[in-house]
Parts: structure tokens; C-alpha cells; sequence
């Protein structure tokens, strides 16, 4: 029997009824899935809030958060702090976010070593990374220390990072060397005559 009242108008919303029953979060969860696939969320935005969501289906909002979740451990969605949970990239769903980091920087280490990002040119900022990987400026970091560790890469203090001009070791050592990075080096705009882009 229906919960409204005769001649009530219907207000719960797109999803057609309010969700009722056991496990009320996995059903969320499906119904949240079934619109990223729909392409009714798309890669690169953002799902509606737990608070939208709560309202529209008509749960708690512990209940939403819970299978907001779901969709983290599937590698759908990530949390972003401060702005909630990103639909990922199809192409980017199969990374492991624990592992990100190394993920990152393996493929820029390929981008380097094929030439895609030639000696002296500009490894992307931190924000396009961040953007193309979804990954925190934590993760970014990690990455990039990785590339510096190795000697791939050098940071410019104010001009961001770059791929070691000199791969043999033989950069000059001297303190006014342009290419000798510091720590906390920010990102800055692209090297003159190099250019830099991400993915395939």
C-alpha cells in the first residue's frame, strides 16, 4: 500500500521511490553505479553531495556516505576533501590508489626514456597530474621524489620540474646552474621551446 496520502503528489524524486528494506546502501550504491555507467556522471565530475543524495532517495546520510564508500573500494569514485567524491576516468579505473604513486611515476618514466618528454623539457605541474590522475598532491610528490631520486628529473626553485638535461651525469656542478633544484621548488609556467602532455 502506497505511503501517500490520496491526492499527494509524488516528491521522491528522480530515482522513482524511496529506497526501503535490508542493506539499503548497497541499493545507493547500485543505483549510483547505474548512472556513472549511464554516463549520467561522467568522468572528471562530481557525484551529487551526501546530503543530495540523502534527500533524494530518502535514507540517512550515514547511509549515503556508506555507499559513496562502495564506490571508493570499486575504484569508480575518489574522495576529494573539500569537494566530495570524483567519478574517475574509465582509463584510469584500474589503477591501484594504494599504489598510485609508483603508477605516476612509471609512466612518466616512460614518457622520459622514449623521448615523449625530451632532456630539458618540462614535466607536467603538480595540478595536471593531481587533474589527470585524480590523485592527492601527496601521491603527486611521492611520484616526483621517486623521478628525482632516480635522476630522471630536476626541480627549478620557481619554475617547477624538469627532465635532467644531462642523463650521463654530466651537469655542471657549479651553485649557479639554473638546472640544480631545491626543495619546495613550485610549479611555473612551461620551459621556453617545450612542451608537455599527459597520457597517450
Amino acid at each position: 500500500m502506497s505511503d501517500l496520502a490520496a491526492g499527494e503528489p509524488d516528491k521522491r524524486g528522480t530515482a522513482g521511490r524511496w529506497l526501503t528494506g535490508w542493506r539499503v546502501y548497497v541499493q545507493l550504491a547500485d543505483r549510483v553505479r547505474d548512472r556513472v555507467t549511464a554516463g549520467v556522471y561522467p568522468g572528471g565530475t562530481y557525484l551529487p553531495s551526501e546530503a543530495a543524495l540523502s534527500t533524494e532517495f530518502g535514507v540517512a546520510r550515514n547511509t549515503a556516505r556508506r555507499a559513496l564508500r562502495v564506490l571508493v573500494g570499486e575504484n569508480l569514485v575518489v574522495a576529494v576533501p573539500s569537494k566530495g567524491y570524483l567519478v574517475l576516468r574509465e582509463e584510469i579505473r584500474h589503477l591501484d590508489r594504494e599504489y598510485l604513486y609508483q603508477t605516476i611515476a612509471a609512466e612518466l618514466r616512460t614518457q622520459i626514456e622514449s623521448g615523449r618528454l625530451p632532456p630539458a623539457g618540462k614535466v607536467p605541474s603538480e595540478r595536471d597530474l593531481r587533474q589527470h590522475y585524480a590523485a592527492s598532491r601527496s601521491t603527486v610528490r611521492q611520484a616526483l621524489g621517486l623521478l628525482e631520486g632516480e635522476g630522471l628529473i630536476v626541480a627549478v626553485h620557481g619554475k617547477g620540474r624538469f627532465v635532467r638535461p644531462d642523463r650521463e651525469g654530466r651537469l655542471k656542478t657549479s651553485e649557479s646552474d639554473p638546472w640544480i633544484g631545491r626543495e619546495g621548488a613550485c610549479d611555473g609556467e612551461p620551459h621556453e621551446g617545450h612542451q608537455h602532455r599527459l597520457g597517450p
